[in-house]
């Protein structure tokens, strides 16, 4: 269907269980997952733009679907690491949105993404990317069930000393939260999230959290994604802003 679309040169929303791609003119613009930080979290947990700044350019340019474009003019993050972050994002996303599934994709024509136009990226580019990531965790950890299970430490003696890049995520395995969970504490790349935490299982210092079996015929819950709009609900935003100040 990607494919298609990119021949046809579609403009709109790809919709899929875990993640929409949006596309202008058959490319991709933008991507979104609920499994990885956005480019909010990027962008200000990573120092390039202040939290206050990045509300700011949503209120004045969100409905306009220019926020990025309105990040640079106003001097608030350089051209190079917006579109910097904006890849990371990407990417990322892209990542667990392209993930097999067996539930439809749908596409919404005419849908736009309101970060606006930053750095289009090929459809093919974006589907050699996601598997080029997909076998490299193969090879390093062939379990996927880290990517997504809660996980715990092993306790067993480390060998050799961990790399401070893994040993941040190390230190964030306590038997709750997810490679997602870290990923948003630490505003980090999902994807790169889950190499630290492959790599940390293949060493044998990690290991997921074995939920029971449910019962015959059940499914795994879906991760729910809100409906697609055309126009960012400005409003909508400032109240998560104020409900995640007052924490």
């Amino acid at each position: 269907m990607l494919q298609r679309l990119a021949a046809e040169r579609a403009t709109g929303a790809l919709m899929r269980d875990r993640g929409t791609l949006y596309l202008a003119d058959g490319k991709v613009v933008h991507a979104e997952s609920p499994a990885t930080p956005g480019i909010d979290v990027l962008l200000t947990r990573g120092g390039a733009l202040h939290r206050d700044g990045w509300w700011d350019a949503v209120a004045q340019a969100g409905a306009g679907q220019r926020v990025g474009r309105y990040l640079v003019d106003s001097g608030r993050v350089t051209g190079g690491a917006l579109e910097l972050c904006h890849l990371g994002a990407l990417y990322d996303a892209a990542f667990f949105a392209l993930a097999p599934t067996r539930t439809p994709a749908r596409f919404r024509y005419g849908v736009a993404h309101w970060i606006g136009p930053v750095r289009p990226v090929p459809v093919d580019a974006v589907q050699r990317e996601t598997l080029r990531r997909r076998e490299l965790l193969d090879r390093i950890w062939p379990d996927a069930v880290t990517d997504s299970a809660p996980l715990v430490r092993t306790g067993r003696p480390v060998d050799s000393p961990v790399p401070p890049r893994q040993r941040r995520v190390l230190e964030r395995v306590d038997g709750v939260l997810t490679a997602t969970d870290i990923a948003q504490e630490l505003g980090r790349s999902a994807f790169h999230t889950l190499v630290d935490l492959r790599r940390l299982a293949a060493s044998g210092l990690v290991e997921a959290v074995r939920q029971p079996a449910g019962p015959a015929g059940s499914t795994a819950a879906r991760i729910p994604l809100p409906e697609v709009t055309a126009d960012p609900d400005v409003a909508l935003l400032r109240r998560l802003r104020d409900a995640l100040e007052a924490l």
